[in-house]
C-alpha cells in the first residue's frame, strides 16, 4: 500500500535536487517572439525553439527534440494522483497552473475525458498551447487567466481538482482550498508547507519568510507565514 508513495517521494527527491542544481537558462538576445520568421521546414524544434531557453521540462526521447532538463513528461505524480483517487478514466478536470503542460498530457495518457487547465502566466500558456499541438492532446483546454477569479466566478463543477505546485503562490490559500472544494468533491494537492523547526534551522529560508499573520476565513482561524522570493 505504501510503495507508491515510496516511490512517489523518491523520484520527487531526485527531480527536486535536479532542478535545484540547475544554473538558470540564460536565453540569447534576439528579437521579441512575435516578430521571428522560421526559415526551415516545418519541425517539432521550431515550435519549441520560440521558447528557447525559457523550457524547463525535457520532452519524451522519443520525440527528437531539445528544451528543457527536468524529465517532467515521466514525472509520476499524476499516476500516484489517479490510484489515489480511483482513476481518471472519464473524468473531468480542472488543473490549476499547468505551466508547461506535462501534467495536462499525463492526465490526458490516464484516459480524462475533459481537461481544463488554468494558466496565469501568459507566456507559460502559450508554452502549454505548443505542447498541446506537439503531443496532438485532443481532451485539453487551456484558458489564460488568474485561476482564483475563475473560480470565484464560475458555476461549473469537476470530478477532480489538480493544485500541484501552486497553494503557497496564493496570498489567500485557505480561500483557494475553500474554492478548490466547492468545484470539486476530490483534490489533488503537492505544495510545501510551513514547518518552523525546519525553518528555524535553514537560516536562507528563514530571512526569506515574514511573521506568522494570524486569518480567518470564513470562522476558520489560521497563521500564514508570507514567503519573499527577492531579497
Amino acid at each position: 500500500m505504501f510503495e507508491p508513495l515510496t516511490s512517489l517521494k523518491t523520484n520527487l527527491k531526485t527531480l527536486w535536487e535536479r532542478f535545484r542544481k540547475q544554473p538558470p537558462a540564460q536565453a540569447p538576445a534576439r528579437a521579441p517572439i512575435l516578430d521571428q520568421y522560421v526559415r526551415t521546414a516545418p519541425s517539432p524544434q521550431n515550435a519549441l525553439d520560440i521558447f528557447r531557453g525559457e523550457w524547463t521540462a525535457r520532452f519524451p526521447p522519443e520525440m527528437g527534440v531539445e528544451a528543457g532538463t527536468i524529465p517532467l513528461f515521466s514525472d509520476v505524480r499524476m499516476s500516484w494522483a489517479a490510484d489515489q483517487l480511483g482513476g481518471f478514466g472519464g473524468k473531468r478536470i480542472l488543473e490549476l497552473g499547468p505551466l508547461e503542460g506535462f501534467h495536462t498530457a499525463a492526465l490526458e495518457q490516464l484516459g480524462a475525458a475533459e481537461i481544463v487547465a488554468v494558466e496565469a502566466n501568459t507566456r507559460a500558456f502559450l508554452k502549454c498551447l505548443v505542447v498541446k499541438e506537439l503531443l496532438g492532446l485532443r481532451r485539453a483546454r487551456f484558458l489564460c487567466g488568474d485561476f482564483m477569479e475563475y473560480l470565484r466566478t464560475t458555476a461549473e463543477r469537476f470530478d477532480v481538482v489538480v493544485a500541484s505546485g501552486v497553494l503557497y503562490h496564493l496570498r489567500d490559500p485557505v480561500e483557494g482550498l475553500a474554492l478548490m472544494a466547492r468545484a470539486a468533491d476530490r483534490l489533488f494537492l503537492w505544495t510545501h508547507y510551513y514547518e518552523a523547526g525546519f525553518i528555524a534551522r535553514t537560516p536562507h529560508l528563514a530571512k526569506r519568510f515574514a511573521p506568522g499573520a494570524e486569518r480567518n476565513h470564513s470562522g476558520f482561524r489560521h497563521t500564514c507565514y508570507r514567503y519573499e522570493y527577492d531579497d
